[in-house]
């Protein structure tokens, strides 16, 4: 039986791509029309956020901004990739690094993602160019880093807890951070905790979701992930057939529910209206 309408939020293993959980959840959720968002590299863990069926409609509306890590940063070790899949460029004695510059890298920064990113470069992936032999230097971007905490330090393994807005890479985190004390660093291990409103207390593995799939209703994810707005049964009817509302009076997609608790639409203000950005359709 086909999988209801929702979001599902998944722990991902190390060395699955998002691509890879989609395609696992295509077969337990028994329909095609499955989507991801906020990817994550094959070798992290942790919280990815997947919609099916209509909820895909959802993921390029969800504010997930914000995201929190916990992470491993190998101090005196520099790699190719800035983390423990690249080949080993540099190697140095990190055993006389003391304190760590921790607040340095906090706040608003300007960061060069590394060269095997997916940036593109003149319409081309970085790491694609890398891999064909390019030499290939990006240009900075600002991201905010509003937390940066050490949780342990392990000889030359060091424990952090990172919370960063989109764009923002960790494992260039590491890099730099390995630059500011002399030595070199990579990341060596990453696990989200969280993306947006979703935790990894709600997120389940996919043995777990093979033996009982876990999915947020299309209204419960609406209402976790957005601003709310009640409607009168009359407003709902028009929302419904793509009609304009008085403004919410708000900023960013509100979801838009009917007297009965379901969710009708989504809705943005503009242009003095409350103007429908998605519309979901009793099934």
């Amino acid at each position: 039986m086909t999988a209801p309408d929702g979001l599902v939020v998944v722990d991902k293993p190390g060395g699955w791509t998002s691509h890879d959980v989609v395609a696992r959840l295509r077969r337990l959720a028994q329909t095609k029309k499955v989507g991801h968002a906020g990817t994550l590299d094959p070798m992290a863990t942790g919280v990815l956020v997947l919609g099916i069926g209509r909820a895909t409609r959802l993921l390029g509306h969800l504010s997930l901004t914000d995201k929190t890590y916990e992470a491993t940063i190998r101090l005196g070790v520099t790699t190719v990739t800035d983390d423990a899949e690249g080949d080993v460029l540099d190697t140095r004695d990190a055993s006389g690094v003391g304190e760590l510059p921790l607040a340095a890298f906090t706040g608003a920064i300007d960061q060069v993602p590394s060269s095997v990113s997916a940036v593109k470069v003149d319409g081309v992936r970085s790491y694609a160019r890398v891999r064909a032999g390019e030499d290939v230097v990006l240009e900075s971007r600002r991201v905010t880093v509003s937390e940066l905490v050490l949780l342990d330090r392990r000889g030359d393994d060091v424990d952090v807890r990172v919370s960063c807005s989109s764009g923002t890479y960790v494992r260039a985190l590491a890099r730099d951070l390995g630059a500011a004390v002399g030595v070199g660093a990579h990341l060596t291990a990453l696990r989200r905790t969280r993306v947006g409103p979703f935790v990894l207390e709600q997120a389940r593995t996919l043995d777990q979701l093979a033996e009982r799939l876990d999915v947020v209703p299309l209204d419960e994810a609406v209402a976790a992930g957005f601003d709310r707005r009640d409607l009168t049964a009359e407003e709902a009817v028009a929302l419904s057939y793509g009609q304009k509302l008085d403004p919410t009076g708000r900023n960013g997609t509100v979801g838009a529910f009917d007297p009965a608790g379901r969710c009708v639409a989504l809705v943005e203000d503009r242009d003095g209206l409350a103007r429908p950005t998605v519309v979901f359709r009793p099934t």
